[in-house]
């Protein structure tokens, strides 16, 4: 196992996933505590519409706002494969979610689904953070040796293909696990990274399955620098021809947060 972590704050909470606006978490660093009348809390007001307009014209962006040591640095980026309408929608509420979540902290980050928001006062652009979540079904699969080698398989085809520089770090795919059963995978690294960061915090993610999503039916893996993610059933866009509903109806998944400030 990687040892990647300052600590590791776990804890397992059992709900009922389908695809929703709701946020998949947050961390709000206390560390960095200041209050609403400072000159950095206003930087973070004047960065998040910037942050906002950016992302849903681009799909992702790096940028800064102030000077000195009240300036502010703030990434957002949306998954790649979904439609600039819900892009839109998802990074809205990331703004106005991550405002009322960590309102008095100036390093803080929101996962989503669809999209991803973080700022701080320290400039990260370009380094491979891989603090964040998992999510894993509660169900294993039937036949774990076979699964696993298709897994492997098709996480090392999406993961080579996000690393090319048309991709912007997108990579998602397909395998036949049997007649009847579809395995779907999805990666995708923030785009500030270079090819061989984004090479690498795919590998720590993967890496991890067999620590945080063994033999799982799926797995969620949401660092700040990466998403990694597997599914039986259909997730992303556009819609498989074979199977056009998109989700897993209610699948139970639990969650365990690993953050590293």
């Amino acid at each position: 196992m990687h040892h990647m972590y300052n600590f590791l704050l776990l804890f397992f909470l059992s709900r009922c996933m389908a695809e929703s606006a709701d946020s998949l978490g947050n961390f709000c660093n206390d560390d960095t505590k200041t209050n609403g009348s400072s000159q950095t809390s206003r930087n973070i007001d004047l960065l998040l519409p910037k942050v906002v307009s950016g992302t849903v014209e681009n799909g992702f962006i790096a940028t800064s706002y102030g000077e000195g040591d009240a300036r502010i640095y703030g990434l957002a980026q949306c998954r790649g494969d979904v439609s600039k309408d819900d892009c839109s929608g998802c990074i809205e509420d990331a703004a106005k979610h991550i405002c009322q979540l960590c309102p008095d902290q100036t390093d803080a980050r929101i996962w989503y689904d669809y999209c991803f928001l973080r700022y701080a006062t320290v400039k990260f652009f370009g380094e491979v953070d891989v603090s964040g979540i998992y999510y894993y079904n509660i169900e294993n699969v039937t036949d774990p040796d076979g699964f696993n080698q298709k897994l492997g398989a098709l996480m090392d085809q999406i993961s080579s293909e996000a690393v090319k520089p048309s991709q912007k770090g997108l990579g998602k795919g397909k395998s036949k696990i049997s007649s009847f059963v579809t395995l779907y995978a999805l990666v995708q690294c923030t785009r500030d990274l270079s090819d061989v960061n984004c090479a690498q915090c795919l590998a720590i993610g993967i890496g991890n399955f067999p620590t945080f999503c063994n033999n799982r039916k799926g797995c969620r893996v949401l660092y700040s620098s990466c998403y990694v993610r597997y599914e039986l059933y259909p997730f992303f866009f556009p819609l498989d021809p074979e199977n056009k509903s998109l989700g897993g109806g209610f699948v139970r998944y639990k969650s365990i947060l690993a953050y590293k400030p």
